[in-house]
């Protein structure tokens, strides 16, 4: 990731405002096939490759540049053939989401929270687990940064997430219900529809959610919590990427961020391509989940 200046007299370097605006752009034109791996704006060149890696024209300031770094590989991801999907997770060092009693307010800091409002904006859909909407009432939008806000699901195979929660309520998006065949599902405000899932021992089947969402041409798609609904994503090797935040903060007890099968040894751990970030206080770790070893080197 590089940048480069093209004339004598010293331009303005980009600011967070323009590459955050660059972004959109090549993951709208990603979206549809169209884009050539150049984005020219107003004199500026921003060359992208296949990876994700950048090199602009002109100087690009510490925190655009990083902005570009982070998101540009997940935007230029081929979604014409298919879904991509990710995971945005924010825990303590010591590996917890919420307390025991569910109180997740707030592990993550601010910067982490705007972070996770770009990931919102650069989705088709957001995914979250009836837990969640039960004890965060979240209302799944873009607040934070300029963006549209994705089409919220909320993954609800029993039917016990309330009417009365904001999601259901508010017509700030679109909102489907999933619920499973037979289940009554809370669709009478105009903005919210229901789907049904086929019932399941585990609950349900993330393949058939992913598939739900991609047929009606939601193809980037993020699993925003919690995290039993996160770890059965991946667990059915739905997910192509993984953002884990981590914040200086030790709980000590209470909810885990992830809980897989249990391996007996280190040999199946999971070792993805890793990048990682400062937000703020918080680290912020880009897994690639398509590039990954399950083997001890």
């Amino acid at each position: 990731m590089t940048s480069t200046r093209t004339s004598s007299a010293r331009p303005p370097p980009v600011k967070t405002p323009q590459a955050w605006n660059w972004i959109r752009r090549v993951a709208g034109m990603t979206r549809h096939g169209v884009f050539d791996g150049t984005l020219i704006d107003a004199g500026f060149r921003l060359d992208v490759d296949a990876r994700g890696d950048w090199r602009c024209s002109h100087e690009v300031d510490e925190e655009a540049a990083q902005l570009l770094s982070i998101w540009l590989p997940w935007c230029i991801a081929d979604v014409t053939q298919g879904a991509r999907v990710i995971a945005q997770i924010g825990q303590s060092l010591d590996g917890r989401i919420a307390t025991a009693s569910g109180a997740s307010h707030y592990v993550t800091g601010a910067q982490s929270l705007v972070h996770l409002h770009r990931l919102r904006a650069l989705v088709d859909a957001v995914v979250v687990g009836a837990g969640t909407v039960v004890a965060d009432d979240p209302q799944l939008t873009v607040r934070h940064v300029e963006g549209d806000n994705p089409l919220r699901v909320v993954l609800d195979p029993r039917g016990r997430v309330p009417a009365e929660r904001g999601v259901f309520r508010q017509p700030a998006a679109p909102t489907w219900h999933l619920v499973n065949e037979g289940v009554a599902g809370h669709g009478s405000a105009d903005h919210v529809s229901v789907h049904p899932l086929r019932p399941r021992p585990e609950g349900f089947d993330p393949v058939q959610v992913i598939s739900l969402l991609a047929e009606q041409g939601h193809r980037r798609i993020l699993i925003e919590g919690g995290g039993l609904t996160i770890s059965r994503f991946l667990q059915a090797g739905c997910l192509d990427r993984l953002h884990s935040v981590v914040a200086p903060m030790l709980i000590g007890s209470g909810r885990p961020s992830l809980t897989l099968p249990e391996i007996d040894t280190l040999d199946g751990a999971l070792r993805p391509a890793c990048r990682y970030f400062r937000l703020g206080d918080d680290m912020l770790f880009d897994l690639d989940l398509l590039d990954r070893d399950t083997t001890e080197a």
